[in-house]
């Protein structure tokens, strides 16, 4: 037997024969093969973020010439609904002058590019607030509803998604599946609104377990955040579901079985890291779908989000109102998405290939 300070006896397959490869010690050096092996890595990351960077500028770039576009063909005439019905053609053409609606589309188009960039939203037709303050003041409700909503699409979509792929690949879901797959179907089909008055109407109105509206504070968030939460949880366990009866029915599952691993151990280390990686893309399109249903279902609740702040500006013709908050919900989602595949990168390096081909 050959001790740390000589080498490790190996057996060549192919010779039969003894060999001694030097054994690592202190003073021994990294192999060269590494570091070409890390270059690759680095060089594929770069390329990777530089990539998806570009193509963040892209969309902000669309995001923002076409909640432009998309303001100026909502009906009705700002400058008319400031000044009201009763007002004179003179006054109402002395508004729209003040608000700049009379400037040429491109001397408007080229305000609003350069306020961007520089941080300046404008300022509400209705009351003067610059946008970015109203903004600052309503998205702390509207990121409390959305972190509250997708903890109940983890939570509930994870646990039920295992639970039933679990009991399905031991036999035991025969009872479970057809209830599981209807329940999971209808609720995943529901729109925010519906699945809010029901909620409202059950736990608020007829039981009265819950206040009607919503706002900061756990009873009265639940609701709003269950009404957004639950049709993505929905959807999300089916997929989980799947995916978890995928990973158990692999080859080294079986092996990991035999070894008589308990069952939190198996899930922890075998099922639950392959089922997040698998799931990570779908879960970054439910959290942008997350943010679509805290606009609904800010109405619903008569939240004081941003979400009300929108619905109330469009039907203002409010356009600086509408263009602001558009554009924040647009850079939330791009930032979300940039996140989930940088996560997919460090998780599957295989994803930095792929994309990077």
């Amino acid at each position: 037997m050959t001790g740390p300070e000589t080498g490790v006896r190996t057996t060549d397959a192919a010779a039969g024969a003894a060999l001694t490869v030097p054994a690592a010690g202190p003073g021994s050096e990294v192999p060269e093969t590494s570091a070409p092996a890390r270059h690759r890595t680095a060089a594929l990351w770069a390329r990777y973020l530089g990539r998806r960077l570009v193509g963040v500028v892209a969309v902000l770039l669309v995001i923002i010439l076409l909640t432009f576009l998309i303001v100026r063909f909502v009906p009705g005439d700002p400058a008319r609904l400031i000044v009201g019905m009763n007002a004179t053609p003179d006054q109402v053409e002395q508004v729209r002058e003040d608000l700049g609606l009379n400037d040429p589309f491109w001397q408007q188009l080229g305000s609003y590019v350069s306020g961007v960039f520089t941080g300046d939203l404008g300022e509400s037709f209705v009351n003067k607030q610059p946008v970015t303050e109203m903004i600052g003041q309503r998205l702390p409700l509207t990121a409390q509803l959305a972190l509250s909503a997708l903890a109940v699409v983890l939570v509930l979509g994870f646990l039920l998604g295992i639970t039933a792929g679990m009991l399905d690949h031991r036999g035991r879901g025969r009872a479970f599946t057809s209830p599981f797959t209807a329940v999971t179907s209808l609720v995943g089909a529901l729109p925010e609104y519906i699945t809010g008055t029901l909620l409202v109407y059950v736990f608020a109105l007829s039981l009265q377990w819950f206040p009607v509206q919503g706002g900061p504070g756990f009873e009265s968030m639940l609701l709003p955040a269950l009404a957004v939460g639950l049709p993505p949880a929905a959807v999300l366990a089916r997929l989980v579901r799947n995916e978890t009866l995928t990973v158990l029915s692999q080859e080294y599952m079986t092996t990991a079985t035999s070894k008589r691993l308990s069952r939190t151990r198996l899930l922890l280390r075998h099922v639950l890291p392959n089922v997040v990686t698998s799931t990570l893309t779908l879960g970054g399109l439910l959290l942008v779908a997350l943010l679509g249903g805290t606009v609904i279902t800010e109405n619903v609740f008569n939240i004081s989000g941003v979400g009300t702040a929108v619905v109330q500006a469009i039907l203002r013709s409010d356009y600086p109102s509408v263009q602001g908050v558009i554009l924040v919900l647009g850079l939330v989602a791009v930032v979300i998405n940039l996140a989930v595949d940088i996560t997919l990168g460090l998780l599957d390096p295989r994803v930095l290939s792929r994309r990077t081909s």
